[in-house]
């Protein structure tokens, strides 16, 4: 059996002056010994003695008063922090309100309110995109950093995870905010067309092309344009795409009057570019010119925590008013969504029309998403239903046992994948009794 380790308060109002008034008794220490060297008067010992314990209390009085000027302040924010609703004070810091390390309690503080202004931050800087988890913050900060320059943008991740909607944020958030912001999808322009679309083409320059047509360039002249599954490129038009970006000039399909055009360039892709470079299917320079500054989208399954925020913004938005149980919801939470955010919104909105009671139980949502699951929850007796906090903690403790198994029970990569920091982690781990030496054991079998 473990010994309990025991742990004693000492107030910072206490230490620090205590510190201070040391660091002078080494000093009047010192100077004792420098006089003892020199062989002074008894006259001039005396006078040093005294002014040597003048000095001694005047550093502890000063440091007393500098400590309680700076602490006190502190020490209210903290508890006026503590006491707002929007602090998410876990039941052990409830319990205990009065912790043992008061410099550790401080930095926990301050690290919750940081985090709780990020929220607020990011909510009011990205309306359109919903999300709040560690990595989405992590996104939009990027976002801050380079919407500001002219730097091209490479936007990847997988199909549904919201590409248009950062390059949108990108553009509200640039000096070229008000220009024009002109997008294309690459995919849904047949292969023959797609460089009149990009370009323009002249008058008979093919069979169809009965006028002047101007493209996509020369109509964001000054402003912004965003291409869509820039992946699925054909190859003949990469080359005169990376002309563009290089040069910035083109001339229209069949013309030759050479367009000159100041354009900031974002692409997104679901493809993985860097294995097409290696396949030959997609231009080398091309790739190294787009890649100028990267941005990666998670799929949900890895930000399962902002599926809350999700279904309740998709919930709102429909016309017929409905809600979300308990039991539901944790089916989303578990589920891994291959289609991600647009996955979700479709499942939302077929579960809504399915209700009758205006509440979404689990026979509403498709078979493939609540699998057994779903089984578990109705089979389970409504005597023995566990409240919305209960069913939370219980979706929040299979989350980090998940992430722990994919890490190995390695605390600080399960952290990154979770995208919290290892104290947050360390935390919920102990409030939630999830047993990492056992998930490490069965990891090595």
């Amino acid at each position: 059996m473990a010994k309990k380790k025991y742990q004693f308060q000492i107030s910072l109002y206490i230490l620090v002056p205590f510190i201070s008034s040391g660091v002078a008794l080494i000093w009047v220490l010192l100077t004792d010994q420098v006089i003892t060297f020199l062989h002074v008067s008894k006259s001039a010992s005396r006078f040093f003695a005294l002014w040597e314990t003048a000095v001694f209390v005047i550093t502890y009085l000063v440091s007393l008063l500098i400590t309680w000027l700076i602490l006190n302040p502190v020490s209210k924010f903290i508890k006026k922090a503590e006491s707002l609703p929007v602090y998410p004070a876990s039941p052990a810091e409830k319990e205990n309100p009065q912790p043992a390390d008061a410099i550790a309690h401080y930095s926990r503080v301050f690290e919750q309110i940081t985090s709780i202004l990020s929220k607020v931050e990011a909510k009011e800087l990205f309306p359109g995109i919903i999300g709040q988890c560690a990595l989405m913050r992590g996104i939009f900060s990027q976002i801050l950093k380079v919407a500001r320059t002219d730097s091209t943008v490479l936007i990847s991740g997988e199909s549904g995870t919201g590409k248009e909607l950062v390059a949108t944020s990108l553009f509200e958030h640039s000096f070229r905010r008000g220009k024009p912001f002109i997008k294309l999808n690459c995919v849904a322009i047949p292969e023959g067309l797609l460089e009149s679309e990009l370009f323009g083409h002249e008058k008979g320059s093919f069979t169809g092309a009965t006028s002047q047509k101007i493209g996509k360039f020369e109509l964001a002249n000054n402003g912004t344009i965003f291409l869509d599954e820039i992946g699925d490129m054909p190859l003949a038009t990469q080359a005169k795409l990376l002309r563009v970006l290089q040069e910035k000039e083109f001339e229209r399909v069949g013309g030759n009057q050479t367009i000159h055009v100041d354009v900031r360039f974002i692409a997104a892709t679901n493809k993985n570019l860097m294995e097409m470079v290696k396949q030959g299917i997609f231009r080398e320079d091309l790739y190294y010119r787009l890649n100028v500054f990267s941005i990666y989208l998670p799929p949900l399954r890895e930000r399962k925590e902002d599926i809350p925020l999700l279904a309740d913004h998709f919930l709102e938005g429909m016309e017929k008013h409905v809600k979300l149980s308990p039991q539901s919801l944790q089916i989303l939470t578990a589920y891994s969504w291959p289609g991600n955010i647009r996955e979700l919104r479709n499942t939302l909105e077929r579960a809504a029309v399915l209700t009758d009671t205006g509440m979404i139980e689990p026979p509403h949502l498709a078979v493939h998403i609540n699998g057994n699951l779903s089984a578990q929850v109705l089979q389970k007796p409504e005597s023995t239903q566990s409240s919305i906090d209960e069913r939370l903690e219980e979706i929040e403790k299979g989350l980090i046992i998940e992430a722990l198994k994919r890490s190995g029970g390695v605390q600080v990569k399960a952290a990154e994948i979770l995208g919290i920091n290892q104290r947050s982690l360390w935390h919920r781990i102990k409030k939630l009794g999830v047993d990492v030496e056992t998930l490490k054991s069965q990891q090595k079998m």
